[in-house]
């Protein structure tokens, strides 16, 4: 995290290609073999294993364990698969040490649990590297399903659909599939282009095509896709961001961390990525995490996360904050942005934040302030539904019943965009698994 660049303002180069490659090189890297076995080996093989009902797709995570300890890596694979076929990612991913791991017999006695992150992503990724699709296609129904949205909720439904012998096509408003794992996470969480090559190999069941640019309001709606297509079902995202509203926020330097995250993730050469010499993320999410451990990374000298409650109540996880803060990030609980001051030229220089208290009633400013150096200051404050005509909503999300049945007839959805679940890779996989399912029931009535 050295070798910055210490001028004042947005720009790229602040540190070395060298640098840059330990920066951004894999968070957790792959066990070998004898790493996998020696962390297996660990596992009780509860028979009501709490890391099971911990876990949003509900893999059975002792039998995985134990084809790993027979060195059956690729059985181990199909296990998690069969549940979640987005596992490689999720292994990558998911916030294990608040799922599988929290619950996991082992953190309750030692404070040590069984890495079963690490050892999903050891079987998947032999998998993977077979080249085989571990599940045959059911004979075609002659039964068509429209999937909008190319996520993890998207295409958990298509793959599990097109198992079953439907024909699925996915619309896909951006040019590549996999939504925010393929956008939003952060590079040194999933390295070598991993989620594109997860969408390649998943595809390889059949029957799923995907149309990229295509997207509700530009070519496709509702009513059309339902008079062409046996079922809809809606895994759209939260395409829209909250805006930051204090004065300054037309300041150069004032970005949404979202699309910096995104043109990161997208970007063939590092190096010429621009980033601030001192930065500040406002949010308290995995997001705001995500950007403020990359601006980092990129050479920002200081990085500051301002979240606006206690930092006990921040949506990321205490080991994503501990990461953060091991890079060197500082993180300011109990602020919230009222300012941002410009240096004269029409960029961003300082930023002020007011401190706040919450008595029981809401949260409320104090009238003491602070205020921080900023060249640039990334919001990741959250995000809202683009929300599609028809549907009922639930507050801001599509509101569903039972397995993401919405108030229209022959309309599904899930993942961030329907309400009632957590915001995770790992929950739009089950939602999407389990759409699927009742679509099938649906067609098959």
């Amino acid at each position: 995290m050295r070798e910055a660049y210490f001028e004042d303002g947005v720009r790229a180069g602040r540190v070395s290609p060298d640098a840059l490659a330990d920066n951004f090189a894999d968070l957790h890297p792959e066990f070998a073999p004898h790493e996998a076995a020696v962390a297996a080996d660990r596992c009780y093989f509860c028979h009501d294993a709490p890391c099971v009902t911990a876990c949003p797709t509900e893999i059975d995570i002792p039998l995985f364990i134990r084809q790993i300890q027979a060195n059956r890596p690729e059985e181990a694979a199909r296990t998690i698969l069969d549940q979640n076929i987005l596992g490689g990612m999720c292994a990558r991913v998911c916030p294990t040490e608040t799922l599988c791991e929290e619950a996991c017999v082992r953190e309750a006695a030692e404070g040590k649990p069984v890495e079963i992150g690490r050892l999903q992503r050891f079987a998947t990724d032999a998998m993977m590297r077979t080249g085989e699709h571990p599940f045959d296609r059911a004979p075609s129904t002659g039964k068509t399903v429209a999937v909008v949205g190319a996520g993890p909720a998207g295409l958990a439904c298509a793959h599990r659909l097109a198992m079953l012998g439907h024909d699925v096509v996915i619309h896909e408003a951006k040019p590549k599939a996999g939504g925010l794992n393929e956008y939003g996470i952060a590079a040194y969480k999933t390295v070598n282009d991993f989620a594109a090559a997860e969408v390649d190999w998943l595809l390889g069941i059949g029957g799923i095509t995907i149309e990229t640019g295509s997207a509700l309001g530009q070519g496709i709606t509702l009513a059309g896709l339902q008079d062409v297509y046996d079922a809809v079902f809606l895994s759209v995202g939260l395409g829209g961001v909250n805006a930051l509203r204090v004065p300054g926020v037309e300041l150069e330097g004032v970005e949404d961390a979202v699309a910096v995250i995104a043109g990161l993730r997208q970007a063939e050469d590092l190096s010429n990525l621009p980033v601030g010499r001192h930065v500040v993320v406002i949010g308290g999410g995995m997001t705001a995490v995500d950007a403020a451990v990359q601006s980092r990374a990129l050479g920002a000298d200081t990085v500051t996360i301002a979240y606006r409650r206690a930092q006990d109540a921040m949506p990321a996880s205490r080991y994503e904050q501990e990461l953060a803060t091991s890079k060197g990030v500082r993180i300011v609980p109990g602020v919230q942005p009222v300012a941002l001051i410009g240096n004269g030229t029409g960029a961003v220089h300082e930023i002020e934040l007011e401190y706040t208290e919450d008595k029981g009633t809401g949260l409320t400013g104090t009238g003491r302030m602070l205020r921080l150096r900023a060249d640039q200051v990334l919001c990741a404050i959250g995000q809202t539904l683009m929300a599609p005509d028809g549907p009922a909503l639930d507050g801001n999300k599509i509101a569903v019943t039972g397995a993401g049945r919405t108030s229209v007839a022959g309309i599904w959805a899930g993942g961030d965009c329907a309400a009632g679940g957590d915001d995770l890779t790992v929950t739009a996989v089950a939602e999407g698994r389990d759409a699927a399912m009742d679509i099938h029931a649906s067609l098959s009535a």
